[in-house]
């Protein structure tokens, strides 16, 4: 027997709801234009504002020297409001102009996501080899002095859903900055997960740290500190690279682990060989972006005949055209820096997509896992200028 429902419908509801829509118009188009309180008055407003600014106009407060080539910068805010909190691991991108160039830098936070609430963040910074922002900072930026930046970003941070209660990091130079942040996240109470940490450096003048790292793994259980030496031996240290087997030594045995890796591009190669070893879901491994330059000679896929080679490229920002030239060793989002010419960028490896352009001509090279686009978006010509290396002279329109 086949069940059967009768629903009943009047015309005269649609048409109620018509009247409805006309009436209110109507209230819209008698009220005043004036409006009798401004969005900035309302609470939700104004804390949005507070968490989620444009940018940051931040002082220096202090300078931490570790040696010429590393420093810490603390900074507060030049404005005397509330710095937006952050969750451990994120970064923080600064602007800067060097001589007629402006660009920008991320550095992951190497404080407290607490600290914020008190008023301070702290960024380090490492000199890199003929590194354009490193030396500017490194040899210029003084305690006093006011920088623009904006608000910390990023996903290289704990995520329960999707990690192991246990995170094996590994770390590489400066790569241990955002896991001091993690450290202190989980000493605090904040966070809640085992952090294991293997921190490579070449002899022990070159650990970062080392003193707070070992005064956090003192006081906290839940945190654990391995030093790794590959240019000198030491009783208390382990020796030579980071690999599947150290990995094996320090990691849980009977349980689940997530590995997180953050350091020089070497290491990172190193490690893509190594890490498939452990046998581990994909998920649980994570790489930290890498902004740092790249060595096109040993890319796969690049083709060796444009090394060094020079194009020109053609810039369209709305009304306006540039001409400037391109450096195949170049990222075109470096060559359009140089130039002067400001382009909105913040992680500079693929991830965030502010520098999505629109490449109207030109052939360009993508390295290996760098290439985050979305799939209309390398079909219909769109590229993150920071990943894209030109090969041929390029059309380019920004903004």
């Amino acid at each position: 027997m086949k069940n059967t429902f009768k629903v009943k419908s009047e015309g005269r509801d649609i048409l109620k709801t018509l009247n409805v829509v006309t009436g209110r118009m109507l209230d819209v188009n008698m009220a005043s234009a004036h409006i009798a309180r401004h969005p900035d008055t309302f609470n939700v407003n104004r804390i949005a504002k507070q968490l989620h600014p444009k940018s940051l106009k931040l002082r220096i407060k202090k300078v931490d020297v570790f040696s010429e080539d590393v420093k810490s910068y603390i900074l507060t805010s030049a404005e005397g409001r509330m710095l937006p909190y952050f969750k451990a691991g994120q970064y923080l991108t600064v602007e800067l102009k060097v001589g007629s160039s402006v660009l920008t830098r991320p550095y992951s936070l190497s404080s407290s996501p607490r600290d914020s609430l008190s008023g301070e963040y702290r960024i380090t910074v490492k000199r890199v080899p003929a590194g354009f922002a490193s030396g500017h900072i490194l040899d210029n930026w003084q305690a006093g002095d006011i920088i623009t930046a904006y608000p910390p970003e990023g996903t290289f941070g704990y995520e329960p859903l999707r990690d192991a209660k246990t995170v094996v990091g590994v770390a590489g130079g400066s790569g241990i900055t955002p896991f001091i942040s993690m450290a202190e996240d989980i000493a605090s109470g904040d966070s809640d997960f085992n952090l294991i940490l293997l921190y490579g450096a070449r002899n022990t003048r070159e650990i970062l740290f080392k003193k707070e790292l070992d005064a956090l793994a003192d006081k906290c259980d839940k945190f654990k500190v391995c030093y790794v030496l590959s240019d000198s031996t030491s009783k208390k240290y382990e020796t030579g690279f980071i690999g599947a087997d150290l990995i094996k030594k320090y990691a849980p045995a009977d349980e689940a682990y997530s590995i997180f890796v953050c350091g020089p591009g070497p290491m990172y190669k190193f490690l893509q060989s190594e890490l498939p070893k452990l046998g581990l879901e994909n998920k649980y491994i994570r790489f930290e972006m890498s902004s740092g330059r790249r060595d096109l000679a040993i890319e796969p896929g690049y083709p060796k005949d444009m090394l060094e080679k020079t194009f020109s490229l053609t810039v369209i920002d709305r009304g306006s055209k540039y001409e400037t030239e391109c450096n195949s060793s170049d990222s075109i989002l470096c060559a359009l820096e140089k130039a002067g010419i400001a382009v909105q960028a913040r992680c500079r490896s693929g991830e965030c997509g502010f520098c999505r352009s629109k490449i109207v001509s030109g052939e360009y090279f993508i390295p290996q896992g760098v290439d985050k686009r979305r799939i209309a978006d390398a079909r219909f010509g769109y590229v993150h200028p920071c990943c894209a290396y030109p090969l041929s002279d390029i059309v380019i329109k920004i903004n």
